[in-house]
């Protein structure tokens, strides 16, 4: 078990969501705005436990769910990013969270992008690595990797990730939010598919760190928690 358990159950959009909730936040601050961090997919909270220490440690209260069918959550037969969306939207408004920041990784950020299409002005900032607009934005090799595996032994994550999402790029373009874009340069999201998400987000800052792959930079990392604080605190864009 990790250091933050996910103790807490609120039931949204028909099923019962753990998560973990940290820190309390400072009044009166930016550290005063709740952040709410989002997974990958066949991963679960326990990937942020670095980034929320260093959140909390700064002042913010952390929110952080595990997605439905992940980590303390019960298994599904079939998931939807759509569906997956709706969840952490609800999850917010039930909450009472007013424009949370926001951090999703790989599944994480394309959730966090499909929430603020489909419901534009729930969250404050918003910051995405590792994430594709449609499978075409994966890396071919793990793309046939995967696609063999799958039909070898069918698993409904790695299909919800063969075959979705589907995001128009200009659909970004009403997400008027600040949005930081990361990837690792050995990243399996291939660098078009980054470039093309930072250019049509209208108020994008893109981030590529060198020498990391899709999750070095943040499973026991203290760089992309970093980043994170950069960017929540900053009042106009910073330069990384």
């Amino acid at each position: 078990m990790g250091k933050y358990e996910a103790s807490e159950i609120i039931h949204v959009n028909g099923l019962d969501l753990h998560y973990a909730a940290a820190g309390s936040a400072a009044a009166g601050t930016e550290a005063g705005v709740p952040v709410v961090l989002v997974h990958g997919n066949g991963e679960s909270h326990e990937l942020f436990e670095v980034q929320i220490d260093q959140l909390t440690e700064a002042g913010y209260r952390v929110y952080a769910p595990d997605s439905r069918g992940h980590g303390a959550n019960e298994p599904l037969l079939e998931y939807h990013y759509a569906d997956m969306a709706e969840d952490i939207y609800q999850f917010i408004r039930a909450l009472g969270l007013e424009r949370p920041y926001f951090y999703g990784h790989s599944d994480g950020g394309i959730i966090g992008l499909m929430l603020e299409i489909s419901h534009p002005g729930t969250l404050g900032r918003m910051a995405v690595s590792g994430t594709n607009l449609s499978p075409a934005g994966l890396d071919r090799a793990f793309l046939e990797e995967f696609t063999e595996m799958n039909e070898k032994h069918p698993d409904p994550l790695i299909t919800l990730m063969l075959t979705e999402p589907h995001i128009d790029p200009e659909d970004l373009k009403r997400i008027n939010i600040p949005v930081l874009v990361t990837a690792g340069s050995n990243d399996l999201i291939l660098p078009e598919e980054t470039r093309c998400i930072a250019e049509h987000l209208p108020q994008a800052q893109l981030v590529i760190v060198e020498g990391a792959d899709h999750g070095s930079y943040i499973a026991g990392s203290e760089i992309m928690g970093n980043y994170l604080l950069r960017f929540f605190e900053a009042d106009a864009e910073i330069v990384f």
